[in-house]
């Protein structure tokens, strides 16, 4: 395909030094603006940089960089890459560019969960809890949409494909019939969750998604090779010795456990894991060894920069970082159908 980036080198160079552009803004803008020799400041005593602990920066800026913006940047990087990147091994899987992380019920099951949580009230005892129930919920989303696919040990794309429709379909009935039950401030809290969201982020969310989230990540770069095999085909990669349906359940486990950790601590965010490894994808070709690391950076950074977008577009309000990706996203996938209907595919 032409226009894809040659030097690759100095295309991860130029994301590398965007991204951390991207974060400073981040960091630095919003209803308190901070100088960004303040905000440097206060990063290099919070992590007892030398040289900085004799600079004098305000209490204020401290708690506004360090407390507050900075676990949101932290838990976007997160949540972007993780999106991202399972968005791409989605992809890769079942062989469709239109294919995103919850497509096998993941994100239903992680709203059931929720809405299970706060229907019962446990939210109040911690932050902690909503996000276990929506883990839950969507580990066992997909553990039914697999269990729904397989056959003689096989799973098929297609009947995997459609059982996720299926179960996304019942949940999200589901937690319909749940939402009709529950009073309005509960209703209130549900929605404030299912639209997706930075806001509130603590670093105890940080400690949360950071382990599960950078596991499942390099799980999937180590696996990126056989990815690549199994894109060729079933036939190609077992006259190879590739164990097929063990692969695609491995990548579709690690998938789904990274991407439902992602969404129970920022809510549902749609759209970054279709564009940001179809865009990917268009730069540096299909190889899976390059196309994951760089759907990892550049999921981060589409979801810092979205919701940095989202604080700074109509202050002192701000609009929800799910809100903001739905925006860039929903015409771009319209740019997409529109693509397939003129070439008869997807590239």
């Amino acid at each position: 395909m032409t226009g894809r980036v040659k030097n690759k080198a100095i295309f991860f160079s130029g994301m590398g030094v965007l991204l951390v552009v991207v974060i400073m803004v981040s960091l630095a803008w919003g209803q308190v603006a901070v100088p960004l020799d303040a905000t440097l400041s206060v990063i290099g005593q919070q992590l007892h940089l030398p040289g900085t602990e004799g600079i004098e920066v305000t209490q204020e800026h401290t708690s506004v960089i360090w407390h507050i913006r900075m676990p949101r940047t932290l838990v976007g990087l997160l949540v972007g890459a993780a999106l991202a990147v399972s968005g791409a091994v989605m992809q890769g899987v079942f062989g469709n560019s239109l294919a995103d992380p919850g497509i096998i019920g993941v994100s239903s099951g992680a709203a059931l969960g929720a809405v299970i949580a706060i229907a019962l009230g446990v939210t109040a005892n911690g932050i902690f809890y909503m996000p276990f129930f929506a883990l839950t919920g969507a580990l066992l989303a997909v553990g039914l949409t697999v269990a729904l696919a397989m056959r003689n040990g096989k799973i098929p794309v297609m009947v995997l494909l459609l059982a996720g429709v299926a179960v996304s379909m019942l949940l999200g009935a589901m937690t319909s019939g749940i939402l009709t039950f529950i009073n309005e401030y509960r209703l209130r809290e549900f929605l404030f969750w299912i639209v997706g969201g930075l806001d509130y982020r603590r670093w105890e969310h940080v400690y949360l998604a950071a382990g599960p989230v950078i596991a499942g990540i390099l799980i999937l770069f180590l696996l990126a090779r056989h990815l690549n095999i199994l894109t060729l085909g079933e036939q190609e990669a077992r006259s190879v010795g590739v164990p097929v349906a063990f692969l695609r359940m491995v990548l579709l486990t690690v998938s789904a456990v990274t991407t439902a950790t992602a969404v129970c601590v920022s809510g549902t965010i749609g759209f970054v894991g279709l564009i940001v490894p179809h865009i990917m994808r268009l730069l540096l070709g299909p190889e899976h060894r390059t196309l994951l690391p760089a759907c990892a950076v550049a999921g981060g950074l589409f979801l810092v920069a979205c919701d940095t977008a989202g604080r700074l577009l109509i202050p002192p309000s701000e609009v929800r970082v799910g809100i903001m990706t739905a925006l860039l996203g929903a015409p771009y996938f319209l740019y997409l159908l529109r693509k397939a209907q003129k070439g008869g595919g997807l590239s």
